[in-house]
Order: C-alpha cells, then sequence, then structure tokens
C-alpha cells in the first residue's frame, strides 16, 4: 500500500505545480466583455475584480472589441517622450504578477483619445495574439492630383469619410474624435514604395507660416508650399498633427515593471507610439508587428517601440516594423540638468526635455555619473542615497559624494544603473521617416541578421546633451550580417551607421572618446550611394568583412565619403568589398584619428591625409 500511496503522490504532485504554474484562465466573455460592443467598462470590472491574485490569464474568444473612453478610467500619465496629460486607458493593469492577455487573434479597435494597454508596477506580463487599432487614425492622408509651378501650388483629393476636414477662414482643420487638428507637421509618401518619397525634405508645406488653403471642388483643397517644392502627382501628402496634442495615446505604455513580454501583436495605429518603455527591466517582442492597415500607407504617429532608463536585456526577434512616422527602436538613457549644487552632497536636478517631465530619473542605491554639459564627458561616479520629487520637471537628489573640486557647471547626470543590454535579430524595419534603430545604452548589444531599409540612418548611435538628452555612450555593441537596403532615402549624408554624439555649437570633444568598442562586420549594403558609415568620437571600431553592392533604385549620389571618421582610435577598416560602382569608394579620417589601419579592401581607396 505504500508504495501505491508514493505512486499516486509522484501522479499528483506534477499535476498540482502545473496547474498552480498555468493559474487561472478567465474567459472574458463570462463577465460581459463582447466583441461588437463597447467593452470598455465590462473589462474594467474584470480587471479590478482580480486585482491582488497572480497567474491570471483573461482569455478573448476571437472577435472585434471596441473601447470608447466614455467610461474608461482616467488617471493622470506622465509618458516619457509623449505628452503628459489626464488619460483615459483600455486595459488599465497595475500591480500585477503573472498576468496574461491572450486575445485569440482579436481586433481591439479604440475610438477616440483613449491609452489601449497600461502596465504599471507589473513582475510578469504578457500580451499575445491580439491587434490594436483605432476606427479613426491620429493623422490624414492627402492625395496629391494636381500642382501649378507657376503660382506655387498644389491641390489634393481628400476621402472626406475617412479623413474629414472643415475649412474655416481659409484654414484646414483634421476633425478628429472630438477635437480638430490644424494643419502641423507633415511629410509626403510614395504610395508604389509605401515609403517617404526620395529627398522628401524638399516637399511637403511649410507650416512654421500660416498654411492657407482654397477648396477647389468636392473634397478637393488647394494647398501653397510656402518656400518648399510641390509634390509630384499621385504622391501622398500625411499631416499629423501639432504639439503637445500629437503624442497623447500611444498603443503600449509600459512603467516602472519587469519581465514582459509582447507576442504576435501587432499595432496599426496609435496617436504616438506603438510601446513605449521606461524603467522596466526585461522585455522580450517575438513577433510584433507595427504596419498599416491595407487602405492606410501610415501606421503609428510616432516610433514603433522605444526603450528609456530599462535595464536587464532589451530582446526583439522575427519582428515587422514598417510605415511608422519616426525610429523603429530607440533605446538610451536620460541626461538631466544639474541646475544648482545645494551643499551637502544635495543637487536640484531638472528633466531636460519636456517630453520626459515626469520620467523616474534616479531612486536610492542608483549608481549615477556627473558630466560635463560642455564635454559631454563624465568626471565622477556615485551612488543615489535619496531622491525628493518637487514636480514633474525637478527634483533634489543627495548622492554619496561629491568631487571636492566640484566644477562650477554646467553640468548633468546620468543613471548607470538603468541601461539595458539590447538583442535584435531577424528582424524587419522598414518604409518608415526617420531611423532603422537608434541604440544608445552601456550595455551589451547584438545586432545580428536583420533586414532595414530606412529614410534617414540605419543604425544611430548618437547621445545628445542637446535636444532630445539622450544619455548613454556605447561600450560594446556588434552589428553583423544584416542587410541595409537602400537606406538614406531622403538624400543627404545618411548612412547605414552613424555613431557620433550630438553636440551644440558651444559643447566640444574633451580628452577622451564618448562611444568605445563599435563593430560592423558582415554586412550587405544595397546602396545608390555607396555610404557605410560615419563616426566621431569612437575608441575602438571595426568595420570588417562588409559587402557594398550599387543599387539603381534612386539616383546615384557620390557626394560624400563612404567610410568617414572624426577623431577616432584604434580602428580597423579591412577586407571590404564594393561591387558595382563606377568610382572607388572613399575611405577618409581626419588628423585628430589615430591608430587607424586600412588594409585589404576592394572597390575603396583612402583619402590622403
Amino acid at each position: 500500500m505504500k508504495f501505491k500511496w508514493y505512486c499516486l503522490l509522484a501522479l499528483l504532485i506534477p499535476s498540482a505545480l502545473s496547474s498552480q504554474a498555468v493559474g487561472e484562465e478567465i474567459n472574458v466573455a463570462d463577465h460581459g466583455v463582447l466583441p461588437g460592443e463597447d467593452a470598455t467598462y465590462p473589462l474594467l470590472r474584470l480587471i479590478q475584480s482580480v486585482e491582488g491574485e497572480s497567474n491570471i490569464t483573461l482569455v478573448f474568444p476571437k472577435g472585434t472589441y471596441r473601447f470608447a473612453p466614455d467610461n474608461a478610467l482616467e488617471q493622470f500619465r506622465a509618458v516619457t517622450n509623449h505628452d503628459n496629460s489626464l488619460k483615459r486607458m483600455g486595459f488599465p493593469l497595475f500591480g500585477f504578477q503573472n498576468i496574461t492577455i491572450d486575445g485569440g487573434g482579436s481586433t481591439f479597435l479604440y475610438h477616440g483619445r483613449i491609452s489601449p494597454i497600461v502596465i504599471e508596477s507589473c513582475t510578469g506580463a504578457t500580451l499575445k495574439n491580439f491587434s490594436i487599432d483605432w476606427d479613426h487614425p491620429f493623422h490624414s492622408e492627402l492625395a496629391v492630383v494636381e500642382n501649378n509651378e507657376d503660382d506655387d501650388t498644389f491641390t489634393v483629393e481628400v476621402d472626406r469619410d475617412r479623413y474629414p476636414y472643415t475649412i474655416k477662414h481659409g484654414e484646414v482643420l483634421f476633425e478628429r474624435d472630438g477635437w480638430s487638428d490644424p494643419f502641423g507637421s507633415n511629410i509626403v509618401f510614395d504610395p508604389k514604395t509605401q515609403s517617404p518619397i526620395y529627398d522628401t525634405k524638399k516637399y511637403g508645406v511649410n507650416y512654421s507660416k500660416p498654411v492657407k488653403v482654397t477648396a477647389v471642388g468636392k473634397n478637393r483643397i488647394r494647398f501653397n508650399a510656402n518656400g518648399r517644392a510641390l509634390p509630384p502627382v499621385g504622391s501622398v501628402l500625411i499631416t499629423y498633427g501639432v504639439n503637445p496634442t500629437s503624442r497623447l495615446c500611444p498603443a503600449i505604455h509600459i512603467a516602472n515593471s519587469s519581465d514582459i513580454r509582447v507576442e504576435n501583436v501587432t499595432v496599426y495605429a496609435a496617436g504616438g507610439m506603438a510601446l513605449i518603455a521606461e524603467r522596466t527591466e526585461n522585455v522580450t517582442l517575438e513577433r510584433m508587428v507595427v504596419t498599416s492597415t491595407s487602405d492606410r500607407l501610415v501606421a503609428t504617429r510616432a516610433d514603433a517601440t522605444h526603450f528609456v532608463g530599462c535595464r536587464g536585456t532589451v530582446k526583439l526577434e522575427n519582428c515587422l516594423f514598417e510605415h511608422m512616422l519616426d525610429d523603429g527602436i530607440n533605446v538610451h538613457g536620460a541626461y538631466v540638468k544639474i541646475e544648482e549644487y545645494l551643499g551637502n552632497n544635495r543637487f536640484i536636478g531638472a528633466i531636460s526635455h519636456p517630453q520626459q517631465w515626469g520620467l523616474m530619473f534616479a531612486a536610492p542605491g542608483d549608481r549615477v555619473a556627473i558630466l560635463s554639459r560642455e564635454t559631454v564627458l563624465p568626471f565622477h561616479q556615485t551612488s543615489v542615497e535619496e531622491v525628493e520629487v518637487l514636480n514633474e520637471e525637478r527634483f533634489v537628489v543627495t548622492v554619496l559624494d561629491v568631487p571636492d573640486d566640484l566644477p562650477a557647471g554646467p553640468l548633468s547626470m546620468e543613471n548607470l544603473t538603468w541601461y539595458p543590454d539590447v538583442v535584435m535579430k531577424h528582424n524587419t524595419i522598414r518604409q518608415n521617416r526617420a531611423r532603422a534603430a537608434l541604440i544608445t545604452t552601456k550595455g551589451k548589444v547584438l545586432i545580428d541578421s536583420n533586414y532595414f531599409s530606412s529614410q534617414m540612418h540605419g543604425i544611430l548611435i548618437e547621445g545628445d546633451n542637446k535636444k532630445w538628452y539622450e544619455s548613454g555612450g556605447v561600450q560594446d555593441v556588434t552589428i553583423s550580417n544584416n542587410v541595409f537596403d537602400n537606406i538614406g532615402f531622403e538624400g543627404g549624408a545618411v548612412y547605414p551607421l552613424l555613431a557620433s554624439p550630438l553636440l551644440t555649437d558651444e559643447q566640444r570633444m574633451g580628452e577622451g572618446h564618448f562611444h568605445r568598442n563599435i563593430r560592423f562586420l558582415n554586412n550587405t549594403i544595397r546602396s545608390f550611394n555607396g555610404l557605410v558609415a560615419q563616426t566621431r568620437s569612437v575608441s575602438g571600431l571595426t568595420i570588417a568583412g562588409n559587402a557594398v553592392e550599387f543599387s539603381s533604385d534612386y539616383p546615384a549620389n557620390s557626394e560624400f565619403p563612404s567610410i568617414d571618421l572624426h577623431y577616432c582610435d584604434d580602428v580597423q577598416i579591412v577586407d571590404n568589398t564594393a561591387t558595382g560602382f563606377d568610382h572607388a569608394l572613399t575611405i577618409a579620417q581626419s588628423a585628430d584619428s589615430t591608430d587607424v589601419e586600412i588594409a585589404d579592401n576592394v572597390g575603396f581607396q583612402a583619402e590622403s591625409k
């Protein structure tokens, strides 16, 4: 009998453990959350009913679930790189442990100003198997049907059902859901390539001047370009609002959380970014898609993904990001200004950019660096003992110690604890405004076997104490086995790889290099301009084994050096090949670049110093 009892226990215990790991599955239909109806309030009641529980899975039978702001929970939310405001939320997920939202292939369709999914202070959250869309997006698409060089005008035709508008006092207002957007930021897309048109910066409308329009028939509007080139007939003018109301509704906002997974989720639209994560540890995106619907050219108003002050590992695999109006991914920390030294190791700090106000810069125990705002180079490291938040812009931070010879300034501070490793494999980022990837983190970075085709730089490794105040001089970056396809079709000196801090006229290079240990290896570059890399203030740079192939998809351009080095040290440029060009590609280096090896490159020539 004892043997049988032990055998029965051996059978039951794994079953019990398995049941505990799976947790409770809840069919949302049993709680009044039904396709075709406004799911906002029934879902809120369900979420509130399971607060405090762990290992919960909310399962949605496949369908289209509608969400409106009228009965949504409202809370003031500071969302970095967006506009802070009272925000109404579709999925307010606060303080959960191991919660899963399984959409079962459903569409979550939103109406108006509402933030679809907010994950705050959660440990273990998974989003999977659904798409996010809005019935009316946060931009308008205007088809160019005529242009007239003689009077500097062009005419657009507008599908008024999809992009309703009114004209008052000679100005056009695009009607959203409960508000109107004046004509603001705009860009011209080519519907044949589903991308920004080549050299798009010269087209569109200069909206820094009053934009006066004329109605010229049913659903047609005539614009004056205000000094810009007229967009070609057949192109599409995209207009997407003005600050401070154009980034109010990111699709997924993650904050102060850990171990977050997004799997098989598609975002078709957002009034901001598709996904923004801040002060979160470990985020994995698997088969996440950001794209436009079949009847739109444009997806999200801003980036596909963005990570600020995170740590652990940010991992993206098998994702597709296309047609968004900003970058594919941006990973960085934040420089904050030191406004005043109060003595006793206490500083008044200020969040540097208005769209970062409310950012949680640091907490007790975090390591921070104090740096010169003039050279953007650190001179002292210490740890945080106390943070007193004064308001969304300013705080008082007490640190363990300060140097005896603390400079008078101007000074800044960066958080060294909250920088993640980054792994990007088998992703596609293409046909978007701006860059494919911005990577500014002190963690270990691997970008391998991806496909990039962006309007601006392919991979931008920057860091600036100037504009967005994005911190994180890199320490260990490998960019290998990727395809860079016609990078930089905005025109100009736009590179597959640009690694350089962004400095103001008042800032300067200091004694030391901002970035370190960047390897650009075995990539394939299809290029109409032959550009490979431009680097500044990098110590430890290898550009090796890359194949550059001529592309005739855009007008050929040989105006800029293929590889352009400025103030770099310990550099190897070896075993690269260029084919199909009618000239040798140029490798240029500044006089202050040191220890540079250039060898065994085919189709390249080095400029004499």
